[in-house]
């Protein structure tokens, strides 16, 4: 049987350190300085419940987090703590009159348990953001959903998306949540897709309409195939369609897979 770790490092420990003297020039101090350039982005990712039409839609989520995990980064998932506009059955499609929950409770089945509360949320800690989309963030993030172009963002929502921007730290959204950022930060270049419904392809092409009223920049793009993630450089804002198309769900894994990448990129880790 092999001894514990502690007794191999504690036997093998002049020689390991001689090891790495000569495979790092310069010395133990070169070796973790390297180690320390290597370091994976880190990245929060901003859950808004847990379901598509009332919080988080769900498979986006895991695309973001998927891509995320291949990607190498150290991902933290948050929430606020506020009550959700409202309970949609999922199986029928309508409002549960009788239930209520809380954005923050409902998030944590999709983080399993490991998730904070947006407040404690900081640029310092992190270093890029990412929102999936799904109608919580136009219900529970902001009112979006009810109010369009005039509608208000959850205040630590807010808080959380100027204070990347003015870091110069990268926002990736995606489906519906780009509204957000076109509501917030004044001129970013979104996309939620395409701006005509086309036959039922792109229901919800209305959206780009109220980005636009809002003051940002609609710029039309695919779910995937080539360039499925639009990257506002000058903001380092990046964005995809996801389910804004009705489409297969392979597509809208790579487009996700899309926004992530360019994310990761512009973190520079």
């Amino acid at each position: 049987a092999l001894p514990p770790p502690s007794a191999m490092l504690t036997s093998r420990g002049p020689a390991l350190c001689t090891a790495l003297r000569r495979a790092a020039p310069g010395g133990l101090a070169s070796f973790h300085s390297s180690a320390r350039r290597c370091r994976a982005a880190r990245v929060a990712v901003v859950l808004s419940g847990c379901g598509v039409y009332d919080g988080t839609e769900i498979h986006e989520a895991s695309a973001v987090l998927v891509h995320l995990s291949r990607g190498g980064a150290e991902v933290q998932m948050y929430a606020p703590d506020v009550p959700q506009m409202h309970v949609i059955d999922h199986s029928k499609g309508q409002p549960a009159e009788a239930e209520s929950r809380n954005v923050l409770v409902e998030s944590a089945r999709i983080a399993r348990g490991k998730i904070a509360s947006l407040a404690k949320l900081t640029t310092a800690d992190h270093d890029a953001v990412i929102f999936p989309g799904g109608f919580g963030a136009a219900k529970n993030l902001s009112t979006f959903a009810v109010d369009g172009k005039d509608c208000k963002v959850n205040r630590e929502v807010e808080r959380v998306l100027k204070d990347f921007h003015k870091a110069g730290k990268p926002i990736g959204l995606c489906c519906i949540s780009p509204v957000l950022a076109a509501k917030v930060l004044s001129g970013a270049e979104v996309t939620v897709g395409h701006e005509e419904e086309e036959g039922g392809k792109w229901p919800y092409a209305g959206t780009a309409g109220a980005i636009k009223e809002l003051g940002a920049k609609h710029c039309v793009k695919e779910v995937t195939i080539s360039f499925p993630a639009h990257v506002d450089t000058k903001n380092k804002v990046v964005t995809t369609p996801a389910f804004m198309c009705e489409t297969a769900l392979h597509h809208i894994f790579d487009g996700i897979g899309a926004m992530v990448k360019n994310v990761l990129k512009l973190t520079g880790k």
